[in-house]
């Protein structure tokens, strides 16, 4: 009898555990989501982050999600702080393609890795870029921007700012096998005045920094980086069909949690992140800052950052662009 009442025991303990996880989920969150961004307040990231936080909290009925921005060595700081956290759904990092995908090859010792200390919940967002020209530059394509490197080596210049536009042109220049002037600056406030002054011919530039100049013709728009043209900006090309087949340079926002992290909790958020998304206000508000929201399930986010951490991971070794 005694025996009986042990394994009895023993066995409801087993039925606890197992179910524990499903509970979790059921009742997930029970206290404040810490969300992590890895940049500044006011920049894309943070204005992608902060719109999302307040559809959960709609969501949730309640001011549970908290934006924390912990910015420093191009997202680094924030990623790792996210990477170390207890893998318990309660700390989450809006990851980048810069810092899920080209840091794990730009750092010569990474602190992280985007695979194995991350768990992909779902991307929130496409930003693709435009290529952008001085009015006084003679092109008016990308193939004639093609010709014009190809006819002066090294002459024609381009601005970035930032890791993911200086690989985008880096990429560009290694497809297309040209040579172009890089000018790097600081920011986006610091690269968009070179090339309206026509300091720097063109630039590759994010799309809400550029349409606004092409209607008022300082600039002249060539094409968006972006595999399919984009909703605000369907006038212009892709640089694929308008030059240079097979290119694609889109930088993706999307929500990580510590490896670790329950399935139970993370396909919980997936659905809540999901729903959040596909409301209308949200989509226009994104697009409003030149993106696209998008989203997917946990694996097929999973493949999108393994796919990128290698595509980008070659081009950082063709720019020979590492940071010790």
């Amino acid at each position: 009898m005694h025996t009986r009442m042990i394994h009895a025991a023993l066995s409801a303990v087993s039925a606890l555990c197992i179910s524990y996880p499903a509970i979790a989920a059921d009742l997930y969150p029970t206290r404040t989501i810490r969300f992590i961004v890895p940049f500044p307040p006011g920049g894309a990231t943070d204005v992608v982050t902060r719109l999302l936080a307040q559809k959960l909290n709609e969501h949730y009925k309640r001011q549970v999600v908290m934006v924390d921005n912990r910015a420093g060595a191009g997202g680094v700081v924030g990623s790792e702080l996210a990477a170390r956290a207890a893998p318990d759904g309660y700390t989450l990092v809006m990851g980048t393609t810069g810092t899920h995908a080209i840091n794990a090859s730009l750092y010569a010792k990474p602190s992280y890795h985007p695979m194995r200390d991350f768990v992909a919940v779902t991307p929130a967002a496409l930003l693709p870029n435009m290529i952008v020209v001085h009015p006084s530059v003679p092109i008016r394509s990308v193939k004639e921007m093609i010709a014009l490197a190809q006819a002066r080596p090294g002459q024609l210049s381009y601005a970035s700012s930032g890791n993911f536009l200086y690989l985008s042109g880096a990429l560009f220049t290694s497809m297309a096998k040209i040579d172009m002037l890089h000018v790097p600056f600081k920011g986006g406030a610091q690269a968009m005045p070179a090339v309206i002054s026509g300091e720097v011919a063109t630039s590759f530039a994010t799309i809400v920094s550029s349409l606004p100049q092409v209607a008022n013709d300082k600039l002249r728009g060539l094409a968006v980086t972006s595999a399919k043209r984009f909703p605000s900006a369907k006038d212009f090309p892709t640089v694929a069909e308008s030059g240079l087949p097979g290119y694609e340079a889109v930088a993706w926002y999307g929500v990580f949690a510590p490896t670790g992290t329950p399935a139970e909790i993370v396909a919980k958020l997936n659905a809540d992140i999901v729903k959040a998304l596909d409301s209308p206000e949200v989509r226009s508000l994104l697009l409003k800052q030149g993106a696209q929201a998008y989203t997917s399930s946990p694996a097929e986010f999973a493949r999108v950052v393994a796919r990128d951490v290698e595509k980008w991971g070659r081009v950082v070794k063709l720019s020979g662009a590492t940071v010790n």
